[in-house]
């Protein structure tokens, strides 16, 4: 099998604030102009050190429409609620998967035992596109706990991976999707390896979360580096130069055209104004602040 090689390992860019509660490195679209359709954007919270608060910090009541977000908690704990009555605290390890669809209204904050302590916060969101045919559908909301993450145990003590979505070694993720996602987090002890196979015309990267990594048997990758592999070739390979954590990110492309809007993300300038129409006529729903 033809090894897939890498495009480029990308440095994390400068970091913006989202809300007061969120410090981020976009890494795309806006920090590197990469094709990593389905997934249109990913926010790379680096760790960070939160001092206590009364009043937790966080992002206030704001509109999604045409595609998910995917929040993966490393450090930290942050709390959602949402106008389809849905809400929930993720915890180091698990997963908030929120379908937005048709509209949605949510709020982000840092969960209130935590904020009262403050202590390290680390975190990775993800916007995943989806296809035209499922953007007005029914918003849905996916909770994912490290403690139910279907997983895979690496030989020879090598660590585990934890399979959020897709299949690894025929064990299926949790979470489910509109489109072919794999989405791991390879959690490996120093020494431990792991191969992966994508079809050759899935874009496909790496984020190491935690420690270094060597990939494909020679370059080297450290924490808070993003690894963007071409789309030619199907087998990747990494070992750890030390304990490590490493976001696997593979999909089959949504060969659509894209528009974005802010919160917004449609195939036409005609539903972008449609959803500013819906958001200010109150179809969003209602959410208190």
């Amino acid at each position: 099998m033809e090894t897939k090689q890498i495009e480029k390992v990308l440095k994390a860019p400068a970091p913006h604030m989202v809300g007061d509660g969120f410090r981020v490195h976009n890494f795309f679209p806006s920090g590197y102009k990469i094709n990593m359709s389905p997934f249109f954007l990913m926010d790379y919270g680096s760790k960070i050190e939160f001092s206590a608060r009364k009043e937790p910090r966080g992002v206030g009541v704001h509109p999604h429409r045409g595609f998910e977000t995917v929040t993966i908690a490393y450090h930290g704990a942050v709390a959602h609620h949402d106008s389809s009555g849905n809400s929930g605290v993720i915890y180091p390890g698990d997963v908030q998967w929120m379908t937005a669809a048709s509209g949605i209204l949510h709020k982000e904050y840092h969960e209130a035992n935590y904020s009262l302590a403050g202590g390290p916060f680390q975190m990775v969101q993800l916007w995943i596109n989806l296809p035209a045919k499922d953007k007005m559908g029914k918003p849905r909301y996916q909770a994912v706990k490290q403690a139910d993450m279907a997983h895979f145990d690496l030989p020879e003590n090598g660590g585990k991976i934890e399979i959020i979505a897709g299949n690894y070694r025929g064990i299926k993720g949790n979470a489910n999707t509109f489109t072919p996602i794999e989405l791991y987090n390879a959690r490996l002890n120093k020494g431990g390896g792991a191969t992966f196979n994508f079809p050759e015309h899935f874009n496909t990267g790496f984020m190491v979360i935690e420690g270094s990594i060597k990939i494909n048997g020679s370059e080297t990758a450290s924490v808070d580096d993003f690894i963007h592999f071409k789309n030619k070739g199907e087998e990747i390979k990494i070992e750890a130069l030390e304990n490590s954590v490493v976001l696997v990110l593979s999909g089959e492309p949504i060969d659509e055209p894209i528009v974005q809007y802010g919160p917004f993300l449609m195939n036409t300038e005609a539903e972008i104004h449609q959803a500013i129409e819906d958001y200010n006529q109150g179809r969003f729903g209602y959410l208190e602040e």
